[in-house]
């Protein structure tokens, strides 16, 4: 380990959230010790540097949420931190669109929900699409989300932990960090060495759940990790101008298939949505852990038996998607110049620490924050995760 004395408070992961939780801590509490600790050798190599980067306005989220709470906020944050800073960032605008009109009463309760979370947004007459986004095909109506941005997860990444280190905090790699009671405090260990410190904030991602376990936290709960790819391709249409995103399917959690730009103006069609038993289960290579596969089984029997969400409906979707040409039928549904399967190529695959809720058989639809009297948890940091960084990080700070 690298040298190390003590610290106030420690951290655990060096992903955005991780980062905004430090940073957060140093401006709000000036004379203290703050340090992060990561298990990998360099700062976000997981989900946070994976991140397909959209900057989101928040018009998904139910309004009670704190995704909802913190996710306009972290839109003008991010933005803001962009610009003043010489971040890469593209103000390009999103809209949402239907592929039958069987979904525009769904398209309407997502405007209602943008609406109460008091999200700029527009629901339009399918007639004036062409004036957004002459790619796209809708049905009926439309909504156009002008808040909608990209940004390099990388870049904002580098330019936080810069920010932290400025303010005095002090980063550890290649050291992971496990966390065990004794008569009812919390002690952090790395290397079967002790780590002195008095308060533990663990941001550690996809395996947040587990450190939380450790120490009986969260014990209702177990990460069913899934694995988004996206393929990408030089322009095979008439120059998209915005994100084109379908109306979400309503048995299915996630956005469903859709058309992003990367910063160079290329195009990305995804994600896949699969779930795994390896929570780095990045390739069919890489090595799973048992206890990874024990809380993939426990959370796909959970789903079976919730009945909320049919785990072989999603599987039936997701399994051929994993062939481009079935990704592509996707998204020619709404965006039908895409024919071609040939030219795309697969980016670096993510993994969404999705949370199941092992009582209810649910998947988990907000952040979930869990306490002890010196150590606090953030679990389910999935999307809009990385938008919502900033001010959820404040907010985590205050709450300690």
């Amino acid at each position: 380990m690298q040298e190390f004395n003590s610290t106030d408070y420690l951290v655990i992961g060096s992903g955005i959230i991780g980062l905004s939780i430090g940073i957060a801590l140093l401006e709000s509490k000036p004379k203290i010790k703050v340090s992060i600790f990561e298990k990998e050798s360099n700062l976000g190599m997981h989900a946070s540097g994976r991140n397909s980067g959209v900057i989101h306005s928040g018009f998904y989220y139910s309004p009670e949420s704190l995704k909802a709470r913190f996710c306009a906020d972290g839109n003008r944050e991010l933005k803001a931190l962009c610009k003043e800073n010489n971040l890469l960032l593209k103000e390009i605008g999103k809209v949402v669109v239907t592929s039958n009109l069987n979904e525009v009463g769904r398209l309407e309760t997502l405007y209602r929900r943008g609406l109460e979370n008091k999200i700029e947004l527009e629901l339009l007459d399918a007639n004036l699409l062409s004036k957004f986004e002459p790619a796209a095909r809708t049905h009926g109506k439309f909504l156009w989300s002008p808040t909608t941005a990209i940004a390099d997860p990388r870049s904002v990444i580098d330019f936080l932990a810069l920010k932290f280190k400025k303010l005095g905090g002090v980063i550890i790699t290649g050291n992971e960090v496990k966390l065990r009671e004794f008569n009812g405090a919390v002690k952090a260990f790395t290397q079967n060495k002790e780590i002195p410190a008095n308060y533990f904030v663990n941001a550690a991602g996809v395996h947040a759940d587990q450190i939380a376990r450790s120490i009986g936290i969260g014990t209702e709960f177990a990460c069913l990790p899934f694995k988004g790819v996206y393929r990408v391709s030089r322009r095979l249409i008439s120059s998209p101008k915005t994100l084109i995103y379908p109306v979400p399917h309503p048995i299915n959690p996630f956005l469903g298939v859709h058309i992003t730009l990367t910063l160079d103006g290329d195009i990305k069609i995804g994600p896949t949505a699969m779930p795994l038993f390896g929570r780095e289960q990045y390739s069919a290579t890489n090595h799973v852990e048992f206890g990874d596969i024990k809380d993939s089984l426990k959370s796909m029997l959970s789903l079976i038996k919730g009945k909320e969400y049919d785990l072989r409906e999603i599987l039936r979707g997701e399994i051929p998607k994993i062939m481009t040409k079935f990704l592509v039928r996707d998204i020619a549904r709404i965006v039908p110049e895409i024919k071609d399967v040939k030219h795309w190529k697969k980016l670096k695959p993510g993994i969404r620490a999705q949370l199941v809720n092992l009582e209810s058989g649910k998947l988990e639809q907000d952040f979930i924050v869990r306490k002890s009297h010196n150590s606090i948890h953030i679990l389910n940091a999935v999307s809009p995760g990385w938008t919502s960084a900033l001010p959820f990080g404040r907010w985590i700070a205050n709450s300690i």
